[in-house]
């Protein structure tokens, strides 16, 4: 009896010492419960956007990708420079080796990731469209600014990518797949994304009035692309020469990927029209851009090893143009001028064409970290060709590594009468080979999920 007793006593004992552990182990649940179901700010879910902050968010969002398509990312800015004439390859990848010789395969895998940063900044200006049509119709400027940055990777498809550029609408719950496009009309879908954009910036408020002067001059480089020069310049007459829209940079999201791969890591080398460590090697057609000495793009060029690219061997001309973090001008009004200068140009209005020319030289703009001192006024060439020769060869100094000069090569093809041979690098490559005949990106084989896309339509200019 006494040890059934004691046996009762210790189950009871223990049925209590159970519970309370299990009290103990609730109350510690619940505990760590409220330490970690912390909600994590780096996710937005869907019912987080159907409110005025959400549609401003995501328009926040959208401007970040838009900044990997210019100086935030190695973007076609930089990778159409290296298929011209901007940039020369000191990586180790085989992906910049070929861009640069002009050789490129369908599965270069940096020109796919570029591809998709540019769907993805017209994907997601669309989203931010349509939320801020509808939690924040009053944002006017900022529905301007979504349509700037489609109507921006829009222009960018078109002046760096071969003919077939397969673009749907993939904002809605079934993407519909079109046909691929060429360049023509894929700045038409430009035009009317920026000719949208102007009817929300026509407010008198300090951002109502950067987004209008940055949609005019993107829609004048369209009316450019399409050959409307008259229309082109009478679009950004009024952009004062001053106007700045640039993208910015900080520690904490992404810095200058210009600076990042030109002079960090030293995987771009500023081009030239001798090439080799030895510098005995000629580049036909090549604007000479670290050589010159311009003021508007100061150059070291090594005499030695002493800087040496990415790829241990070849010695990097680096440019101290820009810093970790120096904003980007995305569209100034040194652009609104060079429209100016060639659609005088085209109009057979010489005096007007040089005096702009001159106007900017005799009081350059500063440009990234450098304010470039005063140039001499240029002299009238003489003739049309040499008029043509000279105004590019000025607009490349101007807008040195900002996503123009491979559209600029093409038109020169298209709109101007040259052939490849005559405005492309061509002869020896210094990395051994010759330059190939490729004057654009091509979309690349990952498209090829889409069932409409059968490769480039062709890859003339």
């Amino acid at each position: 009896m006494t040890t059934y007793r004691f046996l009762g006593r210790r189950s009871r004992a223990l049925s209590a010492a159970a519970a309370a552990l299990a009290l103990s182990l609730t109350a510690c649940q619940t505990a760590n419960d409220r330490l970690l179901g912390v909600t994590d700010p780096d996710i937005i879910n869907p019912n987080d956007i159907v409110n005025a902050d959400g549609a401003v968010a995501l328009a926040n969002g959208t401007i970040g990708t838009f900044r990997s398509i210019t100086g935030g990312g190695e973007s076609t800015w930089l990778f159409g420079g290296l298929l011209a004439d901007e940039w020369s390859t000191s990586s180790t990848f085989i992906q910049n080796d070929e861009t640069d010789q002009r050789v490129i395969q369908d599965f270069n895998s940096s020109i796919t990731g570029m591809l998709r940063q540019l769907y993805r900044t017209r994907t997601r200006a669309n989203e931010a469209i349509e939320a801020l049509t509808k939690y924040s119709p009053s944002s006017r400027a900022l529905r301007a600014e979504m349509y700037l940055a489609r109507g921006f990777a829009e222009l960018q498809l078109g002046s760096d990518f071969c003919n077939g550029i397969p673009l749907g609408n993939v904002f809605s719950v079934d993407p519909k797949f079109e046909t691929p496009k060429s360049t023509q009309v894929v700045f038409q879908y430009a035009a009317a994304s920026l000719d949208t954009a102007l009817t929300f910036a026509n407010g008198t408020d300090a951002q109502s009035v950067l987004m209008n002067r940055a949609i005019r001059v993107a829609r004048g480089r369209v009316h450019l692309a399409l050959g409307e020069f008259t229309q082109a310049a009478a679009l950004v007459a009024a952009v004062p020469t001053s106007f700045v829209y640039q993208h910015t940079f900080s520690l904490n999201t992404s810095t200058n990927t210009i600076w990042g791969q030109g002079l960090s890591s030293r995987r771009y080398s500023v081009g030239d029209s001798v090439e080799g460590n030895s510098r005995n090697i000629r580049v036909a057609n090549a604007i000479p851009f670290a050589s010159a000495r311009d003021p508007r793009l100061p150059v070291t060029i090594p005499t030695s090893g002493a800087i040496n690219g990415q790829d241990g061997q070849t010695y990097a001309r680096i440019t101290a143009m820009w810093g970790q973090l120096t904003p980007v001008d995305v569209a100034n009004g040194i652009d609104a001028r060079m429209i100016e200068a060639e659609a005088a140009l085209r109009a057979g209005n010489t005096t007007q064409w040089l005096s702009i020319h001159n106007t900017l030289r005799a009081t350059p703009p500063r440009l990234g970290d450098i304010q470039p001192a005063a140039m001499a006024a240029l002299s009238d060439p003489g003739s049309d060709v040499a008029r043509v020769n000279a105004h590019f060869r000025e607009k490349a100094f101007w807008t040195f590594s900002r996503g123009q000069r491979l559209g600029d090569m093409r038109r020169l093809i298209k709109q101007y009468g040259r052939t490849e041979a005559t405005v492309f690098p061509q002869g020896v490559h210094y990395k051994g080979g010759n330059y190939g005949k490729d004057v654009n990106l091509p979309v690349v084989q990952a498209e090829t999920n889409n069932p409409e896309f059968k490769g480039c339509t062709d890859r003339n200019p």
